[in-house]
């Protein structure tokens, strides 16, 4: 199970982890049983690496069977990859009206027709039945296949060798990111530490830090993990994440509300919203054990700030706070010896004898005094960023800038590239930008009001100087750090790939980790969307739904189950209950060429959950691309090829009821890669503008590749063109968001 599991860390990297022991001999010709390992690896559109063929044809086979298998189970090539539909390319031509015909000759038991294991009756002249895997009436699959065609991708990933020294650094970089983790980092750290033994090194991250700490307590070591709780928040947060495993703090309303939404449907009879609210409060109680109880007193009782700080700093969150301290019985242990601060801490907190910063800030603001709100935010350089270009609109931009220079080498870095990035957008009266509330779905806002103050030439100032004023201080950053190197290459591609700022994805990537905003190039004319769910569940109805949003100029289009056949777009059939264990798919076709020729602009691929709830977890969603022409199974209709796949991502947060996962750029033949969930049941509830929003966001996001251009210029490095250099930046360096983030100069 170890070796298994950091297999897959690997694999997220591009790479397989041999450890030193398992290379037992060092022949240099290939044996039998590698020739025919390296084979089965192609069918799946993998090959490998000089270095890793060698190392992989001096492991045991048990080893290289372990290898394959991780690869299949990650790809996903023991599931049920069969649609509803045979030979679903060809439109079978079912309409509302056989819809109709077939519900009332369910109701009166006609006698013309034939009835399907499921028990409904399709009547004569309807759905042509032996076009179906399954019941077209209720979407229930009777017929399975398996995978007929592999190999067919015109490109083969190439994975490189990892060994101890190279996890090891991984497990580092993980926990030293400057940035957020998002779900599939999360998901490779906590695997790592549950086999690794915990690096000595400097967690940049509260959220991070909060998994390390878990650990710590779980391993018995309380005192420990102890030391790194700093304030009341990284207490709060902590407990909640135990409750939730949520490592942001949400609001319990705000998890309640989106549950009782998920829950709701379009038809009264079968909305659950009342009930799922319910039983999202029960979920959400807290109930702890005196060792637990004792162990937080502690920690409050303990902690080296003053009273008035710590009561301000928990004020922001003053109702969940309430409800922890009476779950804590903290209130009865602040009457023991030795627990005077915490009985201190509760008699200032109850009755509100402290001041609040942000209400002194947003007094001297509404009072326009300019003076006393900028001495203020100066004592928190982090907080003044993230409100630089609202107090600028309000104050004046020279003031404003003038003040906040003071302190912006104290501000993350995180922060400053930030504000160089999102100024485009921001300072834009036309432009909505995409948000996405704590615990929310993604929004539009649209622009501060207060911009119509001014006009657009004092606006374009503006952007002006926060871009002159960040790139200063970045490169002040990078000078300041001594580096005796003479020359750098920068890959192209990595002027394709995002710095990773402010995303935090849901979703896990089991195959090559991408970066939202991420460029996938259209080697063919089609694109095969699917999505498979249902993996290891009992059968049930369980409703997913893959479909597409089409932008043209003037007008908009969908492939959904209410549309199978749409210009440039098909769909393999409407599945709404699964099997037993094996789970379900379903696929959509994107012929680029017809819509080009219908001058489409976008196609935007999204999944919902129709059932009550939300989007069920492990359900798998990608798509796949090759040169050459896929084929599709003429007997079961299994269009699902290994070897093809360009991008997938795994749910496994149970808060999204829709979710979008790519845009097609028709013109330019290239495929974003993005996350915006929304809700709804249908591809309807999917605000196009939104996608838009977010894809400017993205867009304006700055790359890898231009902020190693501004290190070279900063510490005078020389760019070369090839990569016999001091410094080398490759794509394959880039693969580890984390790595990337330690450019990020604080």
């Amino acid at each position: 199970m170890k070796t298994k599991e950091l297999l897959k860390i690997s694999l997220r990297q591009n790479a397989i982890f041999i450890p030193s022991e398992m290379i037992v001999n060092d022949n240099q010709n290939l044996s039998g049983t590698t020739s025919v390992f390296a084979a089965n690896v192609t069918k799946l559109g993998y090959t490998f690496s000089e270095t890793l063929l060698r190392a992989l044809n001096n492991v045991s086979p048990n080893y290289k069977i372990e290898v394959l298998e991780v690869l299949r189970e990650v790809l996903g090539t023991d599931k049920n990859w069969t649609p509803l539909v045979k030979e679903w390319n060809v439109p079978t031509n079912e309409s509302v009206i056989d819809q109709i015909i077939t519900f009332f000759g369910n109701v009166f038991q006609t006698k013309n027709g034939t009835t399907l294991q499921c028990g409904h009756t399709i009547p004569d002249n309807t759905f042509p039945l032996e076009r179906y895997n399954g019941c077209p009436f209720c979407g229930t699959p009777f017929e399975f296949g398996k995978l007929e065609n592999t190999g067919q991708g015109s490109k083969l990933k190439v994975l490189e060798l990892w060994n101890e020294k190279d996890l090891e650094d991984f497990y580092i970089s993980l926990l030293q990111s400057k940035t957020a983790l998002d779900a599939t980092q999360v998901d490779s750290l906590k695997m790592a530490m549950k086999y690794l033994s915990l690096p000595k090194t400097e967690i940049a991250m509260k959220e991070t830090l909060m998994l390390v700490i878990d650990l710590l307590i779980e391993n018995g070591n309380e005192d420990l993990g102890s030391q790194f709780l700093k304030t009341p928040t990284d207490i709060l947060r902590y407990l909640w994440y135990k409750n939730t495993g949520m490592l942001q703090i949400i609001e319990p309303k705000t998890i309640i509300k989106r549950v009782a939404k998920n829950n709701q449907h379009f038809h009264y009879s079968l909305d659950t919203s009342a009930q799922a609210r319910i039983a999202s409060k029960k979920d959400l109680k807290l109930k702890y054990s005196r060792k637990e109880c004792l162990m937080v007193a502690n920690w409050l009782n303990n902690m080296e700030l003053d009273v008035e700080v710590m009561c301000e700093i928990m004020h922001p969150k003053r109702g969940m706070w309430v409800r922890f301290i009476r779950a804590l019985r903290l209130a009865e242990y602040s009457k023991r010896k030795g627990f005077d601060k915490l009985n201190f801490l509760l008699d200032v907190f109850y009755n509100q004898v402290y001041d609040v910063w942000q209400s002194k800030v947003n007094s001297s603001r509404l009072k326009f005094d300019a003076d006393k709100t900028f001495g203020l935010l100066k004592q928190r350089p982090g907080l003044f960023a993230r409100s630089l270009f609202s107090n600028m609109l309000w104050f004046g931009a020279d003031e404003t800038i003038a003040h906040f220079e003071e302190v912006i080498d104290k501000v993350p870095a995180r922060l400053v590239f930030t504000l160089n990035m999102y100024a485009q957008n921001y300072f834009d009266v036309n432009m909505q930008r995409s948000v996405k509330p704590l615990g929310g779905t993604n929004k539009r806002v649209g622009s501060n009001p207060l911009l119509k103050l001014y006009d657009d030439n004092q606006l374009e100032t503006m952007k002006n100087q926060i871009e002159d004023l960040t790139i200063l201080a970045m490169k002040k950053r990078f000078a300041s750090v001594s580096n005796s190197n003479k020359t750098i290459y920068i890959d192209p591609q990595l002027f394709n790939i995002p710095v990773s700022i402010g995303d935090r994805s849901e979703t896990i990537q089991d195959l090559l980790v991408a970066l939202m905003g991420t460029r996938f190039p259209v080697e063919g004319n089609e694109v095969r969307l699917f999505m498979q769910w249902g993996k290891d569940l009992p059968a049930q109805h369980l409703d997913m739904d893959l479909s597409c949003h089409i932008a043209y100029e003037d007008r908009s289009d969908i492939c959904s189950f209410s549309r199978l056949t749409t210009t440039g777009c098909q769909h393999s059939g409407d599945i709404r209950s699964i099997p037993n264990k094996i789970g379900t798919a379903e696929y959509i076709n994107i012929n680029i060429d017809e819509l080009a020729k219908a001058k489409a602009k976008f196609v935007t691929f999204t999944c919902n959950a129709y059932s009550n709830g939300s989007i069920t977890p492990n359900l798998v969603v990608g798509w796949m691309n090759s040169k050459y022409p896929m084929k599709i199974s003429e007997k079961t209709g299994v269009a699902y090829d290994p070897s093809c796949v360009d991008h997938q991502v795994r749910v496994t947060q149970s808060v999204a009821k829709g979710l979008a996962f790519g845009v097609l750029d028709v013109a330019k033949r290239e495929i974003v890669w993005l996350e915006m969930t929304f809700g709804g049941q249908i591809v309807g509830g999917l605000d196009f503008k939104g996608v838009q929003a977010l894809l400017a966001k993205l867009n304006s996001k700055l790359n890898i590749g231009n902020l190693l251009q501004l290190k070279a210029e900063a510490q005078g490095l020389t760019i070369t063109e090839n990569e016999i250099a001091d410094e080398v930046y490759t794509a394959q360096w880039a693969m580890n968001p984390a790595v990337v983030t330690q450019l990020l100069i604080d």
